[in-house]
């Protein structure tokens, strides 16, 4: 791709977002930063991309977000309208002549899934080959860093739980989604491609509090529930009910051994392994001790 190309990132405060930019910061990319609010881009990482206020229920400002832009990262908030406004983004990058979309979809996405989010992201990837659009889909799996919203209960009560007893998941680190995402957004080669990113090893949720463990010095204990009780712990810390039941079907799925497959795509893709579950808790240790 030409060096001067402009990248939008959407999402951009978001997971991947925010280790997309510093990896695209880092490579000397041409990046746009897509937020929601002016307060969105101070929570931005220190880099120099530029930013732009835009929403994704706002056409107009869609437009304006995407005018003289080459190729675009596409992730949206986890909402119930997270799948029409995936498809209006590439509607309307197709309009804008956007050369190629690189969407963060999920393992195992399929519009025949018992699993709402699987259902919604494989359906927005049709819609994307229909639109004749160059495209990426990175389908990673369970991300390591989901592992923060539980940083209160282990950092307070030394455990976390899940409705998932010792189902092998082969979980992610975010960082490495993006790495991936780096390289389908800055070279030639990946459009057409869809890319399974997975972390080296199918691991437990009692092996991902070993890890946790050992990077904090104190033990912390995973305790599976049942999807009740998860639920319900979801809704008394204040998530909508649509996204309870969305997760709960995603721990089923893993529950079930259907997210344990380990897939070569980060290291054919970036050169790198990818980072294991100790890596990732040791370098997250302080967000897991309540520094």
């Amino acid at each position: 791709m030409p060096a001067d190309d402009l990248i939008l990132v959407t999402g951009a405060t978001g997971n991947t977002g925010s280790a997309l930019l510093q990896q695209l910061d880092a490579r000397g990319a041409r990046v746009r930063a897509m937020v929601r609010s002016h307060k969105d881009a101070a929570r931005l990482p220190g880099t120099a991309v530029a930013t732009f206020v835009a929403n994704f229920d706002d056409p107009a400002s869609l437009a304006a977000a995407l005018e003289g832009v080459a190729r675009a990262y596409l992730v949206t908030p986890s909402t119930p309208q997270a799948e029409a406004q995936q498809v209006r983004f590439a509607e309307q990058a197709v309009g804008a002549d956007v050369k190629h979309v690189v969407k963060l979809s999920q393992c195992a996405a399929d519009e025949a899934s018992p699993v709402r989010f699987l259902r919604y992201h494989a359906a927005v990837e049709r819609r994307i080959r229909e639109l004749g659009v160059g495209f990426t889909f990175l389908r990673p799996n369970l991300y390591f860093q989901g592992l923060l919203a539980f940083q209160s209960m282990i950092a307070t009560e030394g455990h976390f739980v899940a409705p998932i007893g010792g189902a092998r998941v082969s979980a992610v680190d975010v960082r490495d989604i993006a790495a991936v995402a780096t390289r389908a957004l800055t070279e030639s080669g990946h459009e057409g491609k869809t890319y399974t990113i997975t972390g080296p090893a199918a691991v437990t949720h009692i092996e991902m509090a070993g890890a946790i463990s050992e990077a904090i010095g104190r033990p912390i204990a995973f305790i599976d529930v049942s999807s009740d009780a998860f639920a319900g712990a979801l809704k008394s810390a204040g998530v909508p009910t649509w996204q309870v039941d969305g997760l709960v079907e995603d721990y089923a799925h893993y529950a079930r051994g259907e997210a344990e497959t380990i897939s070569p795509h980060v290291r054919e893709v970036t050169g790198a392994d990818p980072r294991g579950m100790r890596e990732f808790a040791k370098d997250y240790a302080r967000a897991f001790l309540g520094a």
